[in-house]
């Protein structure tokens, strides 16, 4: 029984490995593609509308937006929607009219309440105040390059193409919780992207730092309308799109997520709100991530090694661990992306992935998130908002609104 239970635990042990490879070479086969891909196309360059929902004063937000008004790009406008008629961003954007008079540069504070996720709500107050059929919305701690209007449109030269979306690399930070969120993007978000986009063929998500389609595409799946009340408003977008026979491409050039000096719980409960959200657009991928933990595989099959005698096998094991997990980070981060920023903080993997794994054993115990400083319960994928005195400043923000207008 106990040489079962040994070989048990090697077998189990090694899938995360198995995981680790498989990223690795889908990471390579991905980024060596899009290298070998001709110059991009300018072939169209219809209007866009840049929509930005917006709560509170972020990090670099100033610059942030700036970067949005220096875009080469023919013809476009940027309409940020805050449902807070005194929101504190209010005067970075009135500054940012002022210091690019060129520019269509519009804010609206009449959001009306569609439902309980106010990301989306604003959305579909910018969906209405939108100029153009073409419409481009991100985050507000994104920052972006001179040619991302050309990155994001060109895929849409291929009428399948339904929606466009990207990764991003890091900017900012400067505390030891803000370089472990950095790790993010080549540490998981990139792995399973690719990893989901090669075993099923398409691409089925968005990334909220940039989702990209069209009024008639938006339409096509109930408009935000529809997901007012989900919690993953990003990956819905994608997955209704792709549902409905369209592709989602990701863009050739990542964008800039600006990352603040955050503590460590707040980046604990970014991740907690992040691992809940997957858990319930993807109960059995989340279920499944267990053998995507190699830090306490690895760790395991060390010790059972060990008290074996076989201190070889205990050494494979964590040198496997570290070679894959590093080489995979490293060829996503470094390699793909050309994150120069990643390169110096890869020695703290092994802390994140102890951390990602404990946070993913508690996402199984509790539906508890809180987002902005509001408090919700993700239940079935929806939101539903913890309180009545969260709903009581709901509704004062919707009336504090409508008065201003």
């Amino acid at each position: 029984m106990l040489s079962n239970l040994r070989f048990f635990v090697f077998v189990l042990a090694a899938g995360p490995m198995v995981y680790y490879a498989l990223s690795l070479y889908c990471i390579v086969e991905y980024f060596r593609a899009q290298r070998r891909l001709p110059p991009r196309k300018d072939a169209i360059a219809p209007p866009v509308s840049i929509l930005k929902p917006v709560r509170g004063v972020d990090h670099g937000a100033y610059e942030n937006f700036a970067s949005y008004c220096r875009l080469d790009y023919p013809q476009y406008e940027l309409v940020f929607a805050m449902a807070d008629a005194h929101d504190p961003v209010i005067p970075v954007i009135e500054k940012l009219q002022r210091d690019f008079p060129v520019m269509r540069i519009r804010f609206v504070t009449d959001v009306p309440r569609v439902g309980e996720n106010n990301k989306v709500n604003s959305l579909c107050r910018l969906v209405n105040a939108a100029s153009y059929d073409l419409l481009v919305m991100t985050d507000s701690d994104v920052l972006v390059e001179r040619e991302y209007l050309r990155e994001v449109v060109a895929p849409f030269a291929d009428p399948k193409v339904g929606a466009v979306t990207s990764f991003y690399r890091c900017e900012g930070g400067g505390t030891l919780a803000a370089d472990l969120d950095m790790l993010g993007m080549c540490m998981d978000s990139v792995p399973s992207a690719l990893v989901a986009r090669r075993l099923e063929g398409k691409v089925q998500f968005a990334f909220g730092w940039t989702m990209a389609t069209t009024k008639e595409h938006l339409a096509e799946v109930g408009g935000w309308e529809a997901m007012a009340n989900h919690h993953s408003d990003d990956f819905e977008l994608g997955n209704r799109i792709a549902a409905k026979g369209h592709r989602v491409e990701l863009m050739r050039e990542p964008v800039w997520m600006v990352f603040p000096k955050q503590s460590f719980r707040a980046f604990l409960r970014h991740e907690l709100r992040w691992a809940i959200g997957l858990r319930n657009v993807r109960p059995a991928g989340y279920a499944g991530m267990i053998f995507t933990h190699g830090l306490p595989w690895a760790i395991l099959a060390a010790v059972v090694a060990a008290a074996s005698g076989w201190v070889g096998l205990a050494a494979a094991y964590l040198v496997a661990y570290l070679a894959l997990r590093l080489g995979a980070a490293y060829a996503a981060g470094v390699w793909g992306l050309r994150d120069g920023n990643i390169a110096k903080k890869l020695w703290l993997a092994p802390l994140r992935d102890g951390i990602s794994a404990a946070v993913w054993l508690a996402g199984f115990f509790t539906n508890k998130i809180n987002w902005r400083g509001l408090e919700y319960r993700v239940k079935n994928r929806l939101l539903e908002p913890i309180g009545a005195s969260q709903s009581q400043a709901l509704h004062a923000q919707e009336r504090s609104a409508r008065e201003a207008k």
